[in-house]
């Protein structure tokens, strides 16, 4: 089993930065990717930030120049810097983590941007 842990969201004035961090503990060899996903209400969830097992990432249009996701391996924990934060990024954000043909989710972080 795998079990991921995320935290880091909060209220936050547009403009502003926010740190997610997600540590993945269990059965977590063999890794082929973590990334972040978001879900607005009434919105598809859909996808943030990836990176894969040799480092590459991709991120969304909307957050390109603005969102980071890096790793720390030793840790076995995924972040996204989020910066320049504006209201369209208000969502609860989920961490995954993909290994093989399984997927698994983190309970969600609710990250809001309001004046």
């Amino acid at each position: 089993q795998v079990q991921l842990v995320e935290s880091g969201g909060g209220l936050v004035q547009p403009g502003g930065s926010l740190r997610l961090s997600c540590e993945a503990s269990g059965s977590i060899s063999s890794i082929d990717a973590m990334g972040w996903y978001r879900q607005a209400p009434g919105k598809q969830r859909e996808l943030v930030a990836v990176i894969r097992r040799g480092g590459s990432t991709t991120s969304a249009d909307s957050v390109k120049g603005r969102f980071t996701i890096s790793r720390d391996n030793a840790k076995n924990t995924v972040y996204l810097q989020m910066n320049s934060l504006k209201p369209e990024d208000t969502g609860t954000y989920y961490c995954n983590l993909r290994r093989g043909a399984r997927s698994y989710w983190g309970q969600g972080t609710q990250v809001t941007v309001s004046p």
